[in-house]
Protein backbone atom coordinates (compact mmCIF):
# COMPACT_ATOMS: atom_id res chain seq x y z
CA UNK A 1 0.00 0.00 0.00
CA UNK A 2 1.43 3.64 -0.08
CA UNK A 3 3.17 5.18 2.70
CA UNK A 4 -0.40 7.08 3.83
CA UNK A 5 -2.07 3.98 4.70
CA UNK A 6 1.01 2.08 6.44
CA UNK A 7 1.49 5.08 8.91
CA UNK A 8 -1.40 6.73 10.71
CA UNK A 9 -1.33 10.63 11.37
CA UNK A 10 0.87 11.74 13.98
CA UNK A 11 -1.83 12.72 16.37
CA UNK A 12 -3.78 9.90 15.85
CA UNK A 13 -0.84 7.60 17.26
CA UNK A 14 -0.42 9.96 20.29
CA UNK A 15 -3.50 10.01 21.14
CA UNK A 16 -4.08 10.95 24.97
CA UNK A 17 -7.15 9.83 26.83
CA UNK A 18 -9.73 12.89 27.12
CA UNK A 19 -9.98 11.82 31.25
CA UNK A 20 -5.51 11.59 31.47
CA UNK A 21 -5.66 15.14 29.73
CA UNK A 22 -7.87 16.35 32.51
CA UNK A 23 -5.92 14.55 34.70
CA UNK A 24 -2.72 15.96 34.13
CA UNK A 25 -4.15 19.50 33.64
CA UNK A 26 -6.01 18.72 37.23
CA UNK A 27 -2.42 18.70 38.57
CA UNK A 28 -0.83 20.99 37.30
CA UNK A 29 -3.73 23.49 38.90
CA UNK A 30 -3.72 21.85 41.84
CA UNK A 31 0.24 22.44 42.45
CA UNK A 32 -0.06 26.11 41.52
CA UNK A 33 -2.67 26.34 43.60
CA UNK A 34 -2.66 28.04 47.61
CA UNK A 35 -4.20 24.60 49.19
CA UNK A 36 -0.95 22.90 47.68
CA UNK A 37 1.43 25.84 48.86
CA UNK A 38 0.15 26.07 52.64
CA UNK A 39 -0.17 22.03 52.64
CA UNK A 40 3.36 21.12 51.39
CA UNK A 41 4.54 24.63 53.43
CA UNK A 42 3.24 22.60 56.83
CA UNK A 43 4.27 19.03 56.12
CA UNK A 44 8.03 20.70 55.14
CA UNK A 45 7.58 22.83 58.16
CA UNK A 46 7.47 20.17 60.63
CA UNK A 47 10.12 18.04 59.00
CA UNK A 48 12.68 20.93 60.00
CA UNK A 49 10.98 21.00 63.28
CA UNK A 50 11.57 17.59 64.27
CA UNK A 51 14.66 17.60 62.30
CA UNK A 52 17.81 15.33 64.78
CA UNK A 53 15.14 15.59 67.57
CA UNK A 54 13.67 12.47 69.35
CA UNK A 55 10.11 11.46 70.62
CA UNK A 56 11.22 11.35 73.88
CA UNK A 57 12.98 15.24 74.29
CA UNK A 58 11.56 17.55 76.11
CA UNK A 59 8.88 20.70 74.13
CA UNK A 60 6.22 22.81 74.60
CA UNK A 61 2.52 21.42 74.97
CA UNK A 62 0.12 24.07 74.64
CA UNK A 63 -3.71 23.79 75.65
CA UNK A 64 -4.88 23.06 72.23
CA UNK A 65 -2.42 20.14 71.75
CA UNK A 66 -3.88 18.21 75.35
CA UNK A 67 -6.71 18.63 73.78
CA UNK A 68 -6.07 17.16 70.60
CA UNK A 69 -4.50 14.06 72.52
CA UNK A 70 -7.64 14.41 74.78
CA UNK A 71 -9.97 13.73 71.41
CA UNK A 72 -7.77 10.72 70.13
CA UNK A 73 -7.87 9.21 73.16
CA UNK A 74 -11.87 9.23 72.35
CA UNK A 75 -11.30 7.94 69.69
CA UNK A 76 -8.78 4.55 71.06
CA UNK A 77 -11.75 4.48 73.89
CA UNK A 78 -14.34 3.62 71.56
CA UNK A 79 -12.60 1.18 69.64
CA UNK A 80 -12.42 -0.57 73.14
CA UNK A 81 -16.27 0.02 73.33
CA UNK A 82 -16.90 -1.33 69.75
CA UNK A 83 -15.45 -5.00 69.71
CA UNK A 84 -15.37 -6.46 66.18
CA UNK A 85 -18.11 -9.07 65.20
CA UNK A 86 -18.64 -12.43 63.91
CA UNK A 87 -17.90 -12.53 60.43
CA UNK A 88 -17.19 -15.12 57.46
CA UNK A 89 -14.13 -12.34 55.48
CA UNK A 90 -11.49 -12.06 57.54
CA UNK A 91 -10.51 -8.33 56.49
CA UNK A 92 -12.90 -5.62 56.76
CA UNK A 93 -14.55 -5.79 60.01
CA UNK A 94 -18.22 -4.68 59.40
CA UNK A 95 -17.92 -3.52 63.51
CA UNK A 96 -15.42 -0.31 61.50
CA UNK A 97 -19.07 1.16 60.70
CA UNK A 98 -20.11 1.24 63.97
CA UNK A 99 -17.41 2.97 65.23
CA UNK A 100 -17.15 5.18 62.08
CA UNK A 101 -20.82 6.19 62.72
CA UNK A 102 -19.90 7.29 66.40
CA UNK A 103 -17.55 9.78 65.09
CA UNK A 104 -19.30 11.17 62.26
CA UNK A 105 -22.17 12.22 64.50
CA UNK A 106 -20.06 13.51 67.38
CA UNK A 107 -16.73 15.10 64.76
CA UNK A 108 -18.10 17.81 65.10
CA UNK A 109 -18.25 18.30 68.83
CA UNK A 110 -15.71 16.92 69.34
CA UNK A 111 -13.78 19.65 67.20
CA UNK A 112 -15.54 22.23 69.51
CA UNK A 113 -13.99 21.19 72.46
CA UNK A 114 -10.26 22.34 70.51
CA UNK A 115 -10.99 25.63 69.44
CA UNK A 116 -11.95 28.52 70.96
CA UNK A 117 -15.67 29.99 71.28
CA UNK A 118 -15.04 32.47 69.03
CA UNK A 119 -13.87 30.22 66.27
CA UNK A 120 -16.85 28.24 67.05
CA UNK A 121 -18.11 28.76 63.03
CA UNK A 122 -15.15 26.95 61.74
CA UNK A 123 -15.79 23.24 63.41
CA UNK A 124 -18.08 21.94 60.56
CA UNK A 125 -15.75 22.80 57.96
CA UNK A 126 -12.50 21.58 59.94
CA UNK A 127 -14.38 18.14 61.56
CA UNK A 128 -15.06 17.32 57.82
CA UNK A 129 -10.88 16.53 57.78
CA UNK A 130 -11.03 14.44 60.80
CA UNK A 131 -13.93 12.61 59.44
CA UNK A 132 -11.83 11.90 56.50
CA UNK A 133 -8.30 11.18 58.53
CA UNK A 134 -9.79 7.43 59.96
CA UNK A 135 -10.26 5.50 57.14
CA UNK A 136 -13.50 4.62 54.30
CA UNK A 137 -16.51 3.64 56.25
CA UNK A 138 -18.11 1.71 53.11
CA UNK A 139 -15.15 -0.23 51.99
CA UNK A 140 -13.56 -0.55 55.60
CA UNK A 141 -10.08 0.62 54.02
CA UNK A 142 -7.28 3.04 55.15
CA UNK A 143 -4.43 4.89 53.13
CA UNK A 144 -2.36 7.29 52.82
CA UNK A 145 -4.70 9.44 51.57
CA UNK A 146 -6.67 9.85 54.58
CA UNK A 147 -3.42 10.26 56.74
CA UNK A 148 -3.08 13.46 54.24
CA UNK A 149 -6.59 14.42 55.96
CA UNK A 150 -4.83 14.36 59.39
CA UNK A 151 -2.07 16.70 58.11
CA UNK A 152 -5.08 18.95 56.26
CA UNK A 153 -7.02 19.00 59.76
CA UNK A 154 -4.04 19.94 61.98
CA UNK A 155 -3.41 22.46 58.96
CA UNK A 156 -6.71 24.15 59.30
CA UNK A 157 -6.11 24.37 63.14
CA UNK A 158 -2.95 26.24 61.98
CA UNK A 159 -4.53 28.28 59.80
CA UNK A 160 -7.13 29.51 62.32
CA UNK A 161 -4.23 30.42 64.76
CA UNK A 162 -5.50 27.80 67.21
CA UNK A 163 -1.85 25.92 66.85
CA UNK A 164 1.01 27.89 66.80
CA UNK A 165 4.55 27.88 65.16
CA UNK A 166 6.01 26.78 68.66
CA UNK A 167 3.39 23.84 68.70
CA UNK A 168 5.62 22.68 65.58
CA UNK A 169 7.41 19.55 67.36
CA UNK A 170 4.39 19.04 69.67
CA UNK A 171 2.38 18.57 66.68
CA UNK A 172 4.34 15.69 65.35
CA UNK A 173 5.48 13.79 68.45
CA UNK A 174 2.69 14.46 70.46
CA UNK A 175 -0.40 15.22 68.21
CA UNK A 176 0.54 13.16 65.39
CA UNK A 177 1.84 10.25 67.16
CA UNK A 178 -1.01 9.42 68.75
CA UNK A 179 -2.96 9.79 65.51
CA UNK A 180 -1.06 6.69 64.18
CA UNK A 181 -0.89 4.84 67.56
CA UNK A 182 -5.15 4.87 67.05
CA UNK A 183 -4.87 4.35 63.46
CA UNK A 184 -2.74 1.23 63.84
CA UNK A 185 -5.15 0.02 66.52
CA UNK A 186 -7.90 0.60 63.93
CA UNK A 187 -6.36 -1.27 61.34
CA UNK A 188 -5.55 -4.24 63.66
CA UNK A 189 -8.67 -4.22 65.05
CA UNK A 190 -10.68 -4.41 62.38
CA UNK A 191 -8.30 -5.68 60.12
CA UNK A 192 -8.78 -2.52 57.54
CA UNK A 193 -7.50 -2.86 53.62
CA UNK A 194 -4.81 -0.78 52.58
CA UNK A 195 -6.08 1.85 50.44
CA UNK A 196 -4.96 2.56 47.12
CA UNK A 197 -2.04 0.65 48.65
CA UNK A 198 0.47 -0.26 45.35
CA UNK A 199 1.87 -3.46 46.79
CA UNK A 200 5.30 -3.92 46.69
CA UNK A 201 5.57 -0.91 44.99
CA UNK A 202 4.67 1.32 47.86
CA UNK A 203 6.24 2.49 50.93
CA UNK A 204 3.85 1.08 53.31
CA UNK A 205 0.45 -0.47 53.38
CA UNK A 206 -0.97 2.28 55.16
CA UNK A 207 1.52 5.61 56.56
CA UNK A 208 3.71 8.15 54.19
CA UNK A 209 4.28 10.97 56.19
CA UNK A 210 6.39 9.39 59.43
CA UNK A 211 8.48 8.11 57.11
CA UNK A 212 9.39 11.50 55.83
CA UNK A 213 9.14 13.52 59.42
CA UNK A 214 11.08 10.16 61.18
CA UNK A 215 14.26 10.13 58.65
CA UNK A 216 14.24 14.18 59.63
CA UNK A 217 14.22 12.84 63.21
CA UNK A 218 17.69 10.32 62.49
CA UNK A 219 19.86 13.42 59.92
CA UNK A 220 22.77 13.69 61.80
CA UNK A 221 22.49 11.03 64.50
CA UNK A 222 25.94 9.59 65.48
CA UNK A 223 25.60 6.23 64.92
CA UNK A 224 22.39 5.21 62.97
CA UNK A 225 22.50 5.26 59.67
CA UNK A 226 19.85 4.19 57.29
CA UNK A 227 21.65 0.46 56.51
CA UNK A 228 20.48 0.21 60.56
CA UNK A 229 16.70 0.06 60.28
CA UNK A 230 16.17 -3.16 58.73
CA UNK A 231 18.28 -5.02 62.41
CA UNK A 232 15.56 -6.01 64.31
CA UNK A 233 18.28 -5.60 67.69
CA UNK A 234 18.57 -2.18 66.35
CA UNK A 235 15.18 -1.39 66.13
CA UNK A 236 13.73 -2.92 69.03
CA UNK A 237 16.45 -0.73 71.15
CA UNK A 238 15.51 2.75 69.63
CA UNK A 239 12.15 2.90 67.86
CA UNK A 240 10.56 4.97 70.97
CA UNK A 241 12.94 7.43 69.87
CA UNK A 242 12.11 7.66 66.31
CA UNK A 243 8.98 7.59 64.46
CA UNK A 244 10.62 6.01 61.59
CA UNK A 245 12.00 3.03 63.69
CA UNK A 246 8.36 2.50 65.12
CA UNK A 247 6.94 2.28 61.65
CA UNK A 248 9.21 -0.29 60.56
CA UNK A 249 8.16 -2.45 63.89
CA UNK A 250 4.60 -2.28 63.28
CA UNK A 251 5.39 -3.73 59.60
CA UNK A 252 7.21 -6.29 60.78
CA UNK A 253 4.38 -7.25 63.56
CA UNK A 254 1.89 -7.78 60.70
CA UNK A 255 4.29 -9.00 58.45
CA UNK A 256 5.96 -12.40 57.79
CA UNK A 257 8.66 -13.51 55.65
CA UNK A 258 11.73 -11.46 54.82
CA UNK A 259 11.67 -7.90 54.75
CA UNK A 260 13.17 -7.14 51.21
CA UNK A 261 10.17 -9.25 49.40
CA UNK A 262 7.40 -7.48 51.63
CA UNK A 263 8.31 -4.27 52.04
CA UNK A 264 11.11 -3.99 49.22
CA UNK A 265 11.12 -0.31 48.58
CA UNK A 266 12.02 0.34 52.06
CA UNK A 267 14.40 -2.14 51.62
CA UNK A 268 16.12 -0.65 48.64
CA UNK A 269 15.94 3.01 51.13
CA UNK A 270 18.43 1.03 53.54
CA UNK A 271 20.61 1.40 50.85
CA UNK A 272 21.01 5.29 50.66
CA UNK A 273 24.14 6.76 52.34
CA UNK A 274 22.31 8.96 54.30
CA UNK A 275 19.42 9.99 56.16
CA UNK A 276 19.41 13.15 54.75
CA UNK A 277 19.46 11.85 51.08
CA UNK A 278 16.50 9.96 52.13
CA UNK A 279 14.70 12.54 53.41
CA UNK A 280 15.07 14.70 50.72
CA UNK A 281 14.05 11.39 48.41
CA UNK A 282 11.21 10.90 50.33
CA UNK A 283 9.96 14.17 49.93
CA UNK A 284 9.74 14.12 46.15
CA UNK A 285 7.96 10.71 46.51
CA UNK A 286 5.39 12.07 48.46
CA UNK A 287 5.29 15.29 45.79
CA UNK A 288 5.01 12.99 43.03
CA UNK A 289 2.66 10.57 44.82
Amino acid sequence: GTSEEVAPPLQQSFMIPKKEINMVSDMAKWKRSQAYADYMGFILTLNEGVRGKKLTCEYKVSEPIEKLVALLNTLDRWIDETPPVDQPSRFGNKAFRTWYAKLDQEAEKLVATVIPKHLADAAPEVAVYLKESVGNSTRIDYGTGHEAAFAAFLCCLCKIGVLRVDDQMAIVFKVFNRYLEVMRKLQKTYRMEPAGSQGVWGLDDFQFLPFIWGSSQLIDHPNLEPRHFVDEKVVNENHKDFMFLECILFITEMKTGPFAEHSNQLWNISAVPSWSKVNQGLIRMYKAE
